[in-house]
């Protein structure tokens, strides 16, 4: 296999796990809104706008269609939620697993930002 194949490869894994994901976020919306940061206004509508973010990050992966788009305004929305999310959880956990589990979903994504943006730099800047 070439590196165009390997990296394609990762790029549909990804674009599957988002599609969880988003599919995720409208099955159990309740679930999630306690990640909802509570000085944002609108409640549940944010948990179906993320969940559609995710899918068509991942449809625009999938088709090579406005990928660069698509991976960068994913990026900024995963360290949105490392900022705004992730950190306030981990500094108000009250046990060790809340810590453990924040600092887990903190580091996804992370992780999951900069392959975005790994994405995002090595997209095609047409379609």
């Amino acid at each position: 296999m070439n590196d165009h194949t390997i990296s394609r490869i990762a790029i549909i894994i990804l674009s599957i796990v988002m599609i969880v994901f988003g599919i995720f976020h409208f099955l159990q919306p309740k679930s999630l809104l306690n990640y909802v940061p509570p000085f944002l206004p609108g409640g549940i509508i944010w948990v179906y706008i993320v969940g559609a973010a995710f899918i068509l990050a991942a449809i625009a992966f999938i088709l090579n269609k406005m990928a660069q788009l698509a991976a960068y305004a994913l990026a900024i929305l995963l360290l949105i939620f490392v900022i705004t999310v992730h950190l306030p959880t981990y500094s108000d956990a009250g046990s060790m697993e809340m810590k453990n589990l924040a600092l887990t979903n903190l580091l996804k994504d992370a992780a999951l930002a900069a392959f975005a943006m790994h994405i995002g730099s090595n997209a095609k800047t047409v379609g």
